[in-house]
């Protein structure tokens, strides 16, 4: 849990995405300043030749200044229909960081997950490594005293040797399964870089049995999954768009006050003044254009289409990816649970073995075999475990069963 924590916190896909959720937020606020007034102040100073000069005096100086305030009356929907859409398309974005953040703890659990076998890989190789030492050690002894041949010794020799490759690959395994988690988190800690320290883990790959039906759990996805969400959100922000393309269609009209001062015409001193309020209403209706406004509905009606066949599109690939994960869950439980009975099978064969071999009734390469035999359902199992754990995260993120962790609002 500690991990998840972190990489809500430090995994750099989650923090991109929560950078989009606050450019989204501008792009609402760009919008919405179509709807409030809008106030300016402009200021104008001219110098100009007496002798083309308009005004009375054949003066050449000439100054204003004005206050307007502007706000927009009717628009076709236009403004509306816009705001609507950017803020449907934050909701979107909001889907999309659940939907990301889903990922990335998928991710994190899986490298989590191959640290944890790595390191238990190794433990398993080093025990193996260590019995084996102790039956040269015993092949050893029994050549010395006369009871065996050489070729016992040598056996046992090669039998070593042959095991040492499998601790160096699982302790390399082990490194790169750590250095891969830490890019899953976002930690880029200096300290990691230095030779000999690893991080301690506590967890183990434990099989502890869950069950999900396929039916139930598809139905669960289908309403729960934030791509679905998203993409329904884009369908209705696109329904907006068509909306603000159609609204083209349409005269526009807008209030617009002021107050303005500006140099007494009659007068040829410079700072003599007059000034006054203005109020009136601005229509603006475009005939023809050219057909741009027909194109531009095309355009946001096409969108929508598109939209609408993406989540269609993307109804299915959920159906499927969870029908695969429940598949893959169902394999890995038959797996591990069908990996616990060979271990504890494999153990009883080497107590047997090994009892054999000193009451003298077995061979070494008995004792050999059943030994290699453990090492080889030990790994298994621990292959098992790993993938059954890795079905069921797989699974919860197809049917998003939520982690707990904060949205935006």
């Amino acid at each position: 849990q500690a991990a998840l924590d972190f990489a809500l916190e430090h995994n750099y896909a989650i923090r991109q995405a929560r950078e989009q959720i606050e450019e989204q937020e501008g792009v609402i606020i760009e919008v919405r300043a179509q709807a409030i007034p809008h106030l300016s102040l402009t200021g104008n100073y001219g110098l100009n030749d007496k002798e083309i000069s308009t005004h009375i005096g054949d003066r050449d100086q000439d100054w204003g200044i004005a206050l307007t305030v502007r706000q927009a009356l009717y628009s076709g929907g236009g403004i509306r229909a816009a705001l609507d859409a950017q803020t449907l398309v934050r909701q979107a974005a909001i889907l999309s960081l659940q939907a990301i953040i889903s990922d990335a703890l998928l991710d994190v659990r899986t490298r989590y997950y191959d640290v944890l076998l790595a390191r238990e890989q190794i433990g398993v190789q080093q025990e193996n490594i260590d019995l084996l030492k102790e039956q040269l050690q015993t092949a050893t002894n029994r050549y010395e005293a006369g009871s065996v041949s050489h070729f016992d010794v040598l056996r046992a020799e090669v039998e070593l040797a042959n095991a040492q490759p499998g601790l160096i690959t699982a302790r390399n395994n082990y490194r790169i399964a750590i250095d891969e988690l830490r890019r899953a988190l976002g930690y880029t800690n200096p300290d990691v870089l230095r030779p000999g320290r690893t991080p301690e883990f506590t967890d183990t790959l434990t099989y502890t049995p869950v069950s999900y039906d396929l039916l139930p759990s598809i139905q669960t996805a289908l309403e729960n999954r934030p791509e679905l969400q998203r993409l329904d959100r884009i369908v209705r922000a696109r329904e907006s768009g068509v909306t603000v393309a159609v609204a083209d269609y349409r005269p526009k009209f807008d209030f617009v006050g002021g107050y303005q001062v500006r140099r007494d015409t009659l007068s040829s001193a410079l700072s003599d003044s007059r000034d006054g309020w203005l109020v009136g209403v601005e229509g603006n209706w475009a005939i023809f254009d050219g057909a741009a406004t027909r194109g531009r509905v095309r355009q946001a009606r096409s969108q929508l289409e598109q939209a609408k066949i993406a989540l269609q599109s993307e109804r299915l690939s959920i159906e499927v990816q969870v029908r695969r994960a429940h598949s893959s869950l169902q394999e890995a439980t038959e797996l591990a649970s069908a990996a616990g009975k060979v271990v504890s099978q494999a153990t009883e064969a080497l107590r047997l073995a090994d009892a054999r071999y000193a009451a003298g009734s077995a061979t070494q390469l008995d004792q050999l075999q059943a030994r290699v035999a453990l090492t080889l359902a030990r790994l298994n199992q621990l292959q098992a475990n790993y993938n059954y754990l890795v079905s069921v995260a797989r699974i919860r993120r197809a049917i998003a069963a939520a982690d707990r962790y904060e949205l935006p609002q």
